[in-house]
């Protein structure tokens, strides 16, 4: 569902990912594990379409979209939750669901989505900037869910979040998974969180994948090893 071959990004002269390729099929989550400033966001934002490929390829379901600008990915499938969850604290909760369904043909937020976080029902009408990180990280994958993508992309979806809220997304993206068969791929540096979602789990380091494993051939101490300071 999600091919990424061979990308090379730079900044400015500086080459920031060295040649990084991974594969996830439909219905598969994807963990890419990495310290800060291995490369993890910039692979992100390479994926949507915030920074040009200087070499390399990403496709959605057999579609190149390499050179496509973010809009068009999102058409193809892709969706995105950024680190920092950059959602729009002026609007309320509905309304920041809602700019998710720009493109779609009914302007009403499935009761799934309210199902799987009631928080947000229940806050529905609390302007965003009022949540807390955990609630407004759950309210960025709502609003990354109703364009119905075939994959999600979530940067450090537990970056300054309590344990409790943790343990619900986890719960809410194995939900995501199962009900919608779609692939999901996040960065992530709590290798717990990853060991009770992913399905695999890549350590990017210095730009480029180090190591590669099955979540249950997993050696936990090995990674860590990559993860601590």
């Amino acid at each position: 569902m999600l091919t990424v071959d061979n990308v090379v990004v730079n900044y400015g002269q500086s080459e920031a990912l060295h040649g990084v390729s991974f594969a996830a099929a439909q219905g598969e989550t994807v963990a890419i594990m990495g310290r800060n400033g291995m490369g993890k966001t910039t692979l992100f934002k390479a994926m949507i379409g915030m920074l040009p490929l200087r070499a390399g390829q990403v496709c959605v379901n057999g579609q190149d979209v390499s050179h496509d600008e973010s809009y068009r990915r999102v058409r193809a499938g892709i969706a995105y939750v950024p680190q920092g969850r950059m959602i729009f604290s002026h609007l309320t909760v509905e309304e920041n669901i809602l700019t998710g369904m720009e493109q779609g043909k009914t302007r009403r937020i499935p009761d799934e989505i309210f199902a799987m976080f009631p928080v947000l029902f229940d806050m529905r009408r609390r302007k965003g900037g009022n949540l807390s990180g955990g609630q407004q990280q759950q309210l960025a994958i709502a609003r990354a869910l109703v364009s119905n993508p075939k994959v999600l992309l979530l940067d450090e979806p537990t970056e300054g979040i309590q344990p409790s809220i943790i343990k619900d997304i986890a719960r809410a993206l194995n939900e995501i998974r199962r009900t919608r068969d779609i692939t999901i791929v996040f960065s992530e540096q709590v290798l717990s969180f990853a060991m009770e979602v992913a399905d695999r789990l890549f350590v990017i380091e210095g730009g480029r994948f180090v190591h590669e494993t099955q979540r249950h051939s997993t050696d936990v101490a090995h990674i860590r090893e990559y993860l601590s300071v």
